[in-house]
This record gives structure tokens, sequence and C-alpha cells, in this order.
């Protein structure tokens, strides 16, 4: 589903390589880089926990479909998902300003 800000879905933005570690298009817009940050972050997430995306359901009350497509990229989480995530795994996992591409710098 489209946001309000007419974004793509944040894994339309890949360019090269593969989903979540891919390089993103130069003119990917800042929901791109939040999005590829929290997929990796989920992704280390279930690793460290050691929940399936069907157990973190389960303790979440978050559909497991909804967990893949977040970490595939293929959907932002709401404010109520992405509260639910952070407390099941009881630290953060939205990434916050550091999921911003560094400024490049043009000297001329």
């Amino acid at each position: 589903m489209p946001r309000s800000s007419n974004d793509k879905v944040p894994r339309d933005y890949v360019v090269d390589d593969a989903w979540p570690h891919a390089a993103l298009a130069p003119d990917a817009p800042v929901s791109a880089h939040y999005g590829q940050a929290l997929a990796r972050n989920l992704e280390n997430a279930l690793a460290v926990s050691g929940y399936s995306l069907r157990t973190l359901a389960e303790v979440t009350g978050v559909n497991h479909s909804t967990i893949s497509r977040v970490v595939n990229g293929k959907v932002m989480p709401d404010l109520g998902t992405l509260a639910r995530l952070e407390a099941a795994f009881g630290f953060q996992v939205w990434p916050g300003p550091g999921a911003l591409p560094a400024p490049s710098t043009s000297s001329g």
C-alpha cells in the first residue's frame, strides 16, 4: 500500500545485490533507507533471539506474514507493530537517523 508521501516500498529502490544488504538508488527516499536498516535489524534480532517468524507472531500478536513483509522490504510497519516487535525483543530495532546515508561531499 503506498504511503501518503507516495514513496514506493523500500525494496523497490534496490539497484544492486540482494535485499536487505543491497545498494539503493541514489535518489532513494529516507523511508527506503530506514526500511532497509529496519529489515537488517529484524534479521539480526530474529537470529539473536532464536524466534521464528511464527513464534514471533505468537508472542507479538502481529501476523507472521506482516513480519515477513517488513523483513523483505515489501511494507513499512506502523507504530503499533514496531512497538510490539521491540517489546518482544526487549531492545530497539527501529534504526533512527543512523540509517541515513552519509551526505556526499562535493569539492569543486
